[in-house]
């Protein structure tokens, strides 16, 4: 069954991009001036200066068809026409304008899609020593799927919409796969820890529409069943620093967790670099049932203040009220608050650099606040990307599903991971990239855990890597 499901994957992933009709050219007008203009003359400085504005413009506003017959629709963001398509991030979350993109574009007489995803075929092995109880191994595929389309309404207006798909549950069952101190949702009545739920099988069906009253104010609607409300970054598998690691991040559920949401609508508007937006959502978590459409709640609530203060900087605080998320403990609220940094810097020719950072808390009625600290990296360097992730979580004894007896109720054992790796591609075919890849994960956690995990656990994993071609914005 696993086997099934891991071809249909690819063959989805190659098949639909192959469709891609135009290969757009890589713009240098996002690079550092300084890299830019550093032995250029005045003259060309100046010269530089206009091709930069051109061409920002031309990201922004969209580009035409070899052929003047047939216009491309406009190549802008997707909740405005006055931005460029690169600060697309996940739900309406924002990343930088000069963050790379991958993924395949087509276009007909009035719209735009876009189609990408990833899949790692892997195989796991947390506690490679052997030191706990706890760890746990597996051969999986974590996965995703997306396509979105937009087109213009009018001159002012802007509809889209986004679908996403993940196969997470028929590859790795309703248990997820093995990593060690992650927590969250359950499986047969049971809490999932020490391993990452499994996604499900639509964890995106939105759509929403954006109106320009003027080249700096858009306002804009949203609605998701399931989608994302306006709480945390953006989700791990759309952020570029994230892109080549094919683990969850321990504080999943201290940030974006919310990120699969059966009953989302957002309201917001952007007010030149600012956007502030609000979100009614449901709180409760995705059921064990991965195939089904969870029960529309909206009985929660959030708030998001971004800010991208230059093309290479995505910044955001929020805060949100998230009703009864875990089924397993129905009489606790949690209120959530989140701030992150997105950093994205073109270097040369298909070479990146990405980083986030990221704090967040979950507070609950009679406890203490529960912290989270996030910071990770990629390095593009063409066919070879290097990744690290460092992160420092506080989990609780109902986290971890401990013994309460034994570790106390209201105890919090701080965790630190740090992860390490590579990928270098193989090979391509057609639109999609293969790349071949691994990395380390280093714990160390409170001593009070040691009886369990043992001191100072490792884990690793080698993978495939399929993923789609980076996009070049452009001519």
């Amino acid at each position: 069954m696993s086997r099934v499901f891991i071809t249909l994957l690819a063959h989805l992933l190659t098949g639909a991009t192959a469709f891609a009709q135009h290969e757009h050219h890589t713009t240098d007008t996002i690079k550092p001036k300084a890299a830019q203009h550093q032995h250029d003359t005045p003259a060309q400085k100046k010269q530089s200066a206009r091709q930069q504005r051109a061409g920002m413009d031309h990201m922004a506003h969209g580009a035409q068809h070899d052929s003047a017959t047939h216009p491309t629709p406009p190549m802008s963001h997707a909740f405005s026409l006055n931005l460029p398509m690169n600060r697309n991030g996940s739900g309406t979350g924002w990343l930088p304008d000069a963050s790379p993109m991958y993924g395949a574009m087509l276009h007909a007489k009035k719209w735009m899609y876009m189609i990408h995803g990833s899949v790692f075929l892997r195989y796991n092995k947390q506690d490679i020593g052997n030191k706990g109880v706890r760890g746990g191994e597996k051969w999986d595929a974590p996965n995703w799927l997306m396509a979105m389309g937009q087109r213009k309404v009018g001159n002012r207006g802007l509809f889209r919409f986004s679908a996403m798909l993940s196969f997470d549950a028929p590859i790795a069952g309703g248990s997820g796969y093995p990593l060690l101190f992650q927590s969250g949702e359950s499986w047969k009545g049971q809490p999932l820890v020490d391993r990452q739920h499994p996604h499900d099988l639509f964890s995106e069906l939105s759509v929403g529409y954006t109106h320009s009253i003027s080249k700096n104010i858009d306002v804009f609607g949203y609605f998701g069943y399931p989608g994302e409300p306006a709480l945390g970054s953006v989700a791990f598998m759309h952020r570029p620093s994230a892109l080549p690691n094919p683990d969850a991040p321990l504080s999943h559920h201290w940030n974006d967790g919310t990120h699969i949401t059966f009953g989302v609508a957002t309201l917001g508007v952007r007010l030149g670099k600012f956007k502030i937006e609000g979100s009614s959502f449901t709180g409760r978590e995705p059921d064990e049932d991965r195939y089904n459409f969870d029960k529309a709640r909206f009985d929660s609530w959030s708030g998001r203040l971004s800010y991208n203060p230059t093309a290479n900087w995505a910044l955001q605080v929020s805060h949100g009220y998230i009703k009864s998320p875990e089924a397993l403990h129905d009489d606790e609220d949690v209120h959530r608050t989140t701030a992150s940094a997105v950093y994205s810097l073109p270097l040369q020719k298909d070479r990146f650099l990405n980083v986030t950072t990221l704090w967040g808390v979950n507070k609950t009625a009679g406890h203490d606040g529960e912290h989270a600290v996030l910071v990770e990296g990629a390095l593009q360097l063409k066919k070879l990307a290097l990744y690290s992730r460092y992160e420092w979580v506080q989990k609780s004894t109902e986290e971890l599903h401990l013994d309460e007896s034994e570790f106390g109720h209201d105890a919090i054992f701080p965790v630190h991971a740090f992860t390490a790796g590579l990928n270098y591609q193989l090979l391509v075919l057609g639109p999609v990239n293969i790349a071949a890849g691994g990395h380390l994960s280093f714990y160390r956690p409170a001593k009070d855990l040691e009886v369990l995990y043992g001191r100072n656990p490792v884990g690793g994993q080698l993978y495939l890597r399929f993923y789609p071609k980076l996009m070049k914005m452009g001519r």
